[in-house]
């Protein structure tokens, strides 16, 4: 695992002020044109959704669309996308959330999940986490049990991991990377 999380980091750009001045940027694109560290990122996160026993993957808009739908297929699970409000036609079940400025609200189809599914819920990067507890929390009004939340990256000193403890109600959180 260490070689693999060493080819991920070596991948990974910083691009420092943005989107704002005093942000470092993770940009993931140069990992996700590098076909070695795309694969290795694919299936490191397919472990992780088979050995807790998922029979779903959720991607959370928008990078988590691009990481989770190839995890479902190495894994051979069907994908559901979480998407912001607005996006998915037909019924949908809405999940509110803060953020430092406002709120947001997430959606998925409501046939998409139902009783007797286990979630495994793939990201990109876990920064404050108030994405992942929305999805979280969507997922189990749906009736689905969380197998757990798989991510790339995870940003520690913001605090994503604390705040995501009392939703995940003992559910696993891995990161493949931890900055």
């Amino acid at each position: 695992m260490t070689d693999v999380r060493e080819l991920l980091l070596s991948r990974i750009r910083d691009v420092p002020d943005y989107p704002e001045p005093g942000v470092m940027f993770k940009d993931i694109t140069p990992l996700l044109a590098d076909p070695a560290a795309f694969v290795a990122l694919t299936d490191a996160l397919s472990e992780i959704t088979v050995r807790h026993g998922a029979t779903k993957v959720v991607g959370l808009e928008a990078r988590g669309f691009i990481l989770g739908a190839p995890v479902a297929v190495r894994a051979g699970l069907g994908f559901v996308p979480v998407r912001k409000a607005g996006k998915l036609p037909g019924a949908t079940l809405g999940q509110s959330y803060d953020l430092e400025y406002g709120s947001a609200e997430i959606e998925v189809h409501a046939e998409d999940l139902s009783e007797g599914d286990r979630v495994m819920i793939i990201d990109d990067v876990l920064a404050t986490g108030g994405t992942a507890e929305a999805s979280l929390q969507l997922i189990r009004r749906a009736g689905a049990e969380v197998a757990g939340v798989a991510i790339l990256m995870e940003l520690g000193f913001l605090g994503g991991r604390a705040r995501l403890e009392p939703t995940l109600a003992g559910a696993p959180l891995e990161a493949l990377i931890t900055l």
